[in-house]
């Protein structure tokens, strides 16, 4: 025999249980609808497989567990889905949560089941996963679910297993009637625990006021093989809590924060010892339990084996409600239950009782008074802790002191408010603080969990950034190096070149040229201010404007010789500074027309000096003009003259082309400025401008198609059609001109691999193409 050792605290209220106990367990009757929550268990709700208007089976499955504290929902009876939908559930919230509705057949067909035979034959990991598939969860408490601790013996050593069959609150006798009629199921469902986690003692722990049962279970247990003790408690409330139990049958107390598993203790229910008997032996997943109807205003108190859903007016119905003298409903317990105001919430997997209590019975809670300090709550607290300073802390919101005050570890047994003098609903107010205190948390987690995706966003943006640049640097340093290369290479060839020609240096000609050119300019400059303002020293800046105009042609003399006189770049360049002298003689000329009418107008002195000053500009302009005229008129000559046989003297049609553009921006200019003029003498001289930019340009056009004919005949001798060439020598051009943009934009190493190899493709194609081109232009 185990010894019986005690824990602090503890009450004795009226039991009240001998009024279910004088008939046999009955079956409830079939509701009209069965209303299955979704969480009839600790942990996640399940998530349902079934949809509106499914037919199902008895034992059906009908919502998967989600994640690893959940547990799955069967049908427990044959029907048809109606609704799926929020309903009023078994919670002292007294909100709603969603369920699946079934309207029974009457059939009771079941699915294909049966037990797994020699169980022990199978692995412990496929034992425990058919105990998860079968629903079960603890049916004495809240509901934990039962797989879940039968795989503790993975990281814990169990020592000690014990059964709890106390049921030591008033009023409920549903593990007294399960225990009396069916204590071999429940020896059964032993069997198959302390095979899952191989204890070295298993202890049956059962208070001394249920003497039938405990005969039955002395009765089953000389038929079983486990060393198993029936170890008999006295009477006290809670002595069926988990922690004093194990108190009680091992005199170890679980430690603050931490669970029977971590001393190597495992509990269980003996509803939930059955429950997992007939998942194993004939494959019945969790679909009905036994739950106590009693209390004053029922004629007929019992317990009944009832179906889960079934609405708890179908069983106040079967055991014969009287309505007018119902004062109070109360879903459990007395000391630990919830009082509800609906009737038709359903019957869960926790549900073991259900009192209809007359005004007498139950009379309403007189008025809190304050608190006086008596110290009662404290001798009657069977967690040992300070009911009377967590109250204080909960009613003055302090919660981080009520959670240092070990606030949950109350079980919420009651026992503080029911010798409490001033009547003060102490369990309440630590449902409060623990709800609050939990929300906080919540609080606090969703913030952590924002914090930590933000943080790891901003972690990933950085390093693609960093990446980013690095492969932007990367291909920065590889052009760089590519062009230094080529421009080395570039600098050799035209060194050698050079040296080997003789010839002078390009550059500084240029340089010097360039120099001289902005030396005219601010000369110019200079000199034209002066002449608007008839300075006195307008004739030493006109010295200085003429030195620094014999500097700028004798630099331009020195670059035209030092570049060979067949270069087409050479001519263009020619021919554009022409057209400036041209275009600043006539400005010249604009000025000091303007300061001789200013001067005459107004009869200021040194009139004859800008009219000789005048007379001397238009003859400069005049040959500007004629000069640009001379220089124009070559390439047309010369293209009518070559012969377009001859590829030595092939016309150039990209400056006859440029030239007829000229001409006729020119023309556009001139008669435009032909519309807006009033006055009879500029009209006359704009009408001859006109009339001859016409013929030039006109010249100009039929030189251009002479030339573009010649070229395109001379293609067709060689069987190519010079038009199409060009097509194709355009488009591969734009081609290799995408390809390089999209490669440079292009951050993926294979994309840039690829994009590599199609514009190598690419400037192949081009270079082919435009080298053919070149031969016929």
């Amino acid at each position: 025999m185990s010894r019986v050792f005690s824990f602090h605290g503890g009450i004795h209220p009226p039991e009240n249980k001998k009024q279910s106990t004088r008939a046999p367990i009955a079956k409830a009757p079939l509701p009209k609808q069965l209303v299955l929550p979704m969480q009839q268990h600790i942990g996640a709700a399940a998530d349902p497989l079934v949809k509106v208007g499914d037919r199902v089976l008895k034992g059906q499955l009908i919502a998967e567990p989600i994640g690893r504290i959940s547990a799955s929902i069967h049908a427990p009876t044959s029907g048809t889905v109606v609704d799926i939908a929020d309903y009023p559930v078994p919670h002292a919230s007294g909100l709603s949560g969603e369920c699946i509705v079934i309207e029974p057949d009457g059939e009771e067909r079941w699915i294909e089941h049966q037990g797994l035979g020699d169980y022990r034959a199978l692995k412990r990991a496929d034992l425990i996963e058919h105990i998860r598939a079968s629903g079960i969860a603890g049916m004495g408490g809240a509901g934990f679910p039962t797989d879940v601790k039968l795989h503790l013996s993975e990281d814990h050593i169990i020592n000690t297993l014990i059964i709890n069959a106390a049921e030591c609150e008033p009023y409920i006798t549903a593990d007294d009637m399960l225990l009396r009629e069916h204590a071999n199921e429940v020896v059964g469902g032993i069997e198959v625990i302390a095979h899952l986690l191989r204890p070295s003692h298993v202890l049956i722990g059962i208070e001394d006021n249920k003497p039938n049962a405990i005969h039955a279970l002395e009765a089953a247990l000389k038929h079983c093989d486990l060393n198993i003790d029936l170890v008999v408690v006295p009477t006290k409330y809670p002595s069926g809590g988990e922690r004093q139990l194990i108190k009680l049958l091992t005199n170890i107390e679980v430690p603050s924060g931490r669970i029977p598993a971590d001393i190597g203790i495992v509990c269980q229910n003996v509803g939930t010892a059955r429950a997992i008997y007939r998942a194993v032996h004939f494959g019945e997943p969790l679909i009905s339990r036994i739950v106590t109807v009693t209390g004053d205003a029922v004629r007929h108190p019992r317990n009944l084996e009832t179906l889960l859903g079934t609405p708890f007016s179908t069983l106040l119905e079967a055991c014969d409600l009287r309505p007018d003298a119902l004062s109070r409903l109360v879903m459990g317990g007395p000391m630990m239950g919830v009082t509800v105001d609906n009737d038709r919430i359903p019957v869960i997997k926790t549900t073991n009782c259900l009192i209809a209590a007359t005004a007498q019975e139950m009379p309403p809670s007189p008025p809190a008074r304050e608190c006086i300090r008596c110290g009662m709550c404290e001798q009657a607290c069977p967690a040992e802790l300070l009911p009377q300073q967590l109250y204080w802390f909960s009613r003055g919101r302090e919660f981080e002191k009520a959670r240092h005050h070990n606030l949950f570890d109350c079980i919420e047994c009651g026992a503080c408010a029911y010798v409490c003098p001033s009547n003060i609903p102490l369990v309440q107010y630590y449902r409060f603080a623990k709800s609050e205190i939990r929300t906080e948390e919540r609080e606090q987690r969703k913030a952590d969990h924002a914090r930590q995706r933000f943080e790891a966003r901003q972690a990933r943006l950085e390093r693609e950034a960093a990446e980013k640049e690095a492969r932007r640097k990367a291909r920065a340093a590889e052009a760089a190096r590519a062009q230094s290369q080529k421009a080395a290479a570039t600098g050799n060839a035209d060194s050698g070149a050079a040296q080997a020609s003789g010839a002078p240096d390009i550059k500084q000609l240029k340089t010097a040229a360039a120099v001289a050119r902005t030396k005219l300019k601010k000369a110019q400059k200079a000199y034209d201010e002066a002449l608007a303002g008839n300075a006195d020293n307008l004739k030493a800046l006109e010295q200085a404007l003429e030195e620094a105009r014999q500097k700028a042609e004798q630099a331009e003399k020195a670059l035209a010789g030092g570049v060979p006189p067949q270069s087409q770049g050479a001519q263009a360049d020619t021919l554009k500074q022409l057209k400036t002298a041209a275009a600043v003689a006539r400005t010249k000329l604009k000025k000091a027309q303007d300061a001789l009418k200013n001067a005459e107008d107004k009869g200021l002195p040194g009139v004859d000096k800008l009219r000789q000053t005048v007379e001397a500009l238009e003859q400069k302009a005049g040959e500007a003009e004629q000069a640009l005229r001379d220089a124009e008129q070559k390439p047309a000559a010369a293209a009518l003259n070559a012969a377009p046989e001859s590829t030595a003297s092939r016309p150039d049609s990209k400056a006859l082309k440029q030239q007829v553009s000229i001409m006729r921006t020119k023309l556009k200019k001139a008669e435009s400025a032909l519309d807006s003029c009033e006055d009879a003498t500029e009209r006359s001289r704009l009408e001859a401008e006109v009339a001859e930019l016409r013929t030039r340009f006109d010249a100009a056009s039929t030189a251009f198609e002479q030339a573009e004919q010649a070229l395109i005949d001379a293609a067709a001798k060689a069987g190519v059609d010079l038009k199409q060439l060009r097509i194709d020598a355009a488009m591969a051009r734009a081609t290799v001109t995408k390809t390089e943009r999209a490669l440079q934009k292009a951050e993926d190493d294979s994309e840039r691999a690829r994009l590599e190899q199609e514009l190598s493709a690419a400037r192949t194609r081009a270079d082919a193409l435009n080298q053919t081109l070149s031969q016929y232009e």
